[in-house]
């Protein structure tokens, strides 16, 4: 897709209702993000952000519905190896039995394929590893490419699931519950790395559920409660202890600290 054809909008839902058996999960979903923003779908357990990241990642499908549009980057079908090129998608865990010995420049490198490892039947190029070294340049981690992956941290394995996304050089990337299985100090630094890409102009979809991900550099915020969007605007709109609070069922209370925030 050439710079020319790309429209101002990476994702465009209308009207989207999601099944998963004989349950409707999604409802009614009305959702565009543009290419290069910043923004977290925040919202409680079971509110449906698996189901909405699936359906944007193209694993699960809509109900065909007479109006229901979904468009990524204007487009309606997509081959998902050429999609990865510009949409990167970081989830909880690392693919396959063999990634854990596996050495972090080998799982980075393996991302081009969505493989746990370089198997012998791959095709790697030298731009492919120029590549995953200036991935894991990014992420502050080349000090883990000769280490086996079942050695590292949870935090150092975070930054090459992150750094195999970039290795696209995505212009957006997806982040699904970043902080979960990261101690304190993972956390902050997982952080601290993601503000420097978003600076750097990669666009950041964080989901969680989690106040203190929502990284100082995200303006828009996206509610979803019992398969819905609740509210789409501003932080400074809706990241609020009375909104917080219908939300999540629960008393929220917030503070705010070096342009994080944080429930009490």
């Amino acid at each position: 897709m050439s710079e020319k054809a790309q429209p101002a909008e990476f994702l465009h839902l209308r009207g989207v209702d999601v099944a998963q058996g004989d349950s409707i999960v999604l409802h009614n979903i009305n959702l565009t993000i543009r290419r290069g923003e910043h923004a977290v779908i925040l919202g409680p357990n079971g509110c449906g952000k698996s189901t909405l990241i699936q359906t944007m990642t193209c694993a699960i499908y809509p109900i065909v519905r007479a109006g229901m549009e979904v468009r990524i980057y204007g487009r309606e079908r997509w081959d998902l190896t050429e999609l990865r090129k510009y949409f990167g998608v970081v989830s909880t865990d690392l693919p396959g039995e063999k990634t854990p010995v596996t050495t972090g420049l080998n799982a980075t490198i393996a991302g081009f394929f969505s493989a746990s490892t370089l198997w012998p039947n791959l095709e790697i190029k030298p731009e492919m590893r120029e590549r995953a070294w200036e991935a894991l340049e990014r992420m502050e981690a080349t000090y883990l490419a000769e280490r086996l992956v079942g050695h590292m941290s949870a935090g150092e394995k975070r930054r090459i699931m992150i750094a195999r996304a970039l290795v696209h050089r995505p212009e957006m990337l997806l982040l699904d519950e970043p902080s979960n299985a990261l101690d304190l100090a993972a956390q902050r630094e997982l952080r601290r790395v993601l503000r420097s890409l978003a600076r750097q102009g990669t666009g950041i979809l964080l989901v969680t559920h989690h106040l203190s991900d929502i990284l100082p550099e995200i303006e828009r915020v996206i509610l979803m409660r019992d398969g819905r969007i609740f509210r789409d605007g501003h932080r400074g709109e809706l990241l609020k202890s009375d909104i917080l609070t219908e939300l999540f069922h629960a008393p929220v209370q917030i503070i705010e600290r070096d342009g994080f925030l944080h429930s009490i």
